[in-house]
């Protein structure tokens, strides 16, 4: 019986009849870095433990002696709020933050965006014409998430989400449901846009705002919504919460192939960062079934579309996060090169991983410059879940601190790590 990581190590070194230095080189670390953790000086990252089971061929036994990487901190401080709070975004001194305005403030100010007085007394009518405007507009919202920081289009759209609701009170059926659906899209993509802005308890209310505004409309934002949140909880590396969240979402069988799809897919990333090999192919085969069913909306996609392949995307990391990542990089050096120039957001997201992956099988010289093709949408996107795989980047590439390339890479990547504000 071994009392601590370190012994564990060790013992599972020594049976495999494998040296401090050999196991040192498998891994890609320092012989001295290995020796501190055995001998209990050095706390290990989860990936060290992944990648000495996969260099001993333990099968995830170090990785489970590990405690659960997530401590449920979301990704930036956040107030909690009641769903019946009207939120607005607004820049202070540089940085973004959450107001509480009353609610007829925020509706005469949401009309006024889009050239509707919302006013009760005016009862504006809205045909199909105008509700393709209302749609275009949205679309245009959409595309520039791809392509900016979340701070850029944050407030408009929460704007015209409660624009929508309030043309949808003052118009019969079926003009108001086709208005509380796109409220209920545009609700989601706010989820997501509040996500990326560091701020998870927003991502998650207008997430649930997304379910409400649809009720009896849209049957199956539920389980779209249960997905969204199993993504929040990935990136809070809560594999737990994610694989359970995933799994629930996938309980409504008559959703459609794509939130299924999508469902199963996180749960396959859920079962990679717990280190479950059989339970990440198995809900991996489901994604990659139902995503490639054709899809039969015409209305906005829900998630993210941009990703070429988005089952070998997964693939790729969850193959980084079951200690593989030599072949996590090979195919995402193939993946990287089929993203349209528009997708800022996923080239940043993507390419930060990639290089992330070079560097953690010791490819030095190509994880700077892969980093460095992607330093710029990094920037330009703002993300706050992207700014955590730079992190991850930096303190990887800090194991080589004295190579001149990550010297000048870590001093680039510097002032983008810090959390705006």
């Amino acid at each position: 019986m071994v009392d601590s990581f370190g012994a564990l190590l060790r013992k599972c070194r020594l049976d495999a009849g494998i040296s401090l230095g050999e196991l040192s080189r498998r891994i890609n670390y320092s012989k001295g870095q290995v020796s501190k953790i055995e001998n209990g000086y050095k706390r290990p990252h989860p990936m060290f433990a992944k990648l000495c089971d996969r260099a001993l061929g333990t099968d995830g036994v170090l990785a489970a002696a590990l405690p659960p990487e997530s401590t449920g901190t979301p990704l930036a401080d956040t107030a909690v709020t009641s769903p019946d709070e009207v939120w607005v975004l607004e820049l202070e001194d540089g940085s973004l933050r959450f107001t509480e305005l009353p609610r007829r403030q925020v509706l005469t100010g949401a009309g006024a965006l889009l050239g509707f007085a919302v006013a009760r007394t005016a009862r504006p009518v809205v045909d199909d014409d105008i509700l393709g405007v209302l749609r275009s507009s949205f679309d245009q919202y959409r595309a520039l998430g791809r392509m900016t920081s979340p701070s850029v289009v944050l407030a408009q759209v929460i704007a015209q989400v409660h624009t929508l609701r309030s043309l949808a009170v003052d118009n019969p059926e079926p003009m108001r449901s086709d208005l509380l659906l796109l409220a209920g899209r545009v609700a989601e993509f706010a989820g997501w846009m509040c996500q990326e802005a560091g701020q998870e308890s927003g991502a998650s209310h207008w997430t649930d705002q997304a379910v409400k505004l649809t009720a009896g409309r849209d049957p199956h934002m539920a389980s779209f919504a249960l997905f969204r949140h199993a993504e929040i909880a990935l990136y809070r590396h809560d594999a737990r919460q994610t694989v359970d969240l995933a799994q629930r979402a996938q309980q409504d069988q008559g959703a459609s192939p794509r939130i299924l799809g999508l469902a199963a897919r996180c749960e396959a990333q859920g079962h990679a960062l717990a280190g479950d090999l059989r339970g990440y192919q198995e809900a991996l085969d489901r994604a990659a079934a139902l995503l490639a069913i054709p899809q039969q909306t015409s209305g906005p996609v829900l998630g993210s579309s941009t990703a070429p392949d988005e089952v070998a995307l997964t693939r790729a990391w969850a193959l980084y996060e079951l200690g593989r990542p030599g072949d996590a990089a090979e195919l995402l050096d193939q993946q990287l090169a089929d993203f349209p120039v528009s997708a800022c957001r996923s080239r940043a997201r993507f390419g930060v991983r990639r290089a992330l992956a070079h560097a953690q099988s010791g490819e030095i010289d190509q994880a700077c410059v892969a980093a460095r093709e992607v330093l710029d949408d990094a920037a330009r996107v703002d993300s706050a879940t992207i700014r955590l795989d730079l992190r991850e980047l930096s303190r990887t590439l800090s194991r080589w601190h004295t190579h001149r390339a990550v010297a000048d890479l870590r001093q680039e990547l510097a002032p983008m790590l810090k959390v705006p504000g």
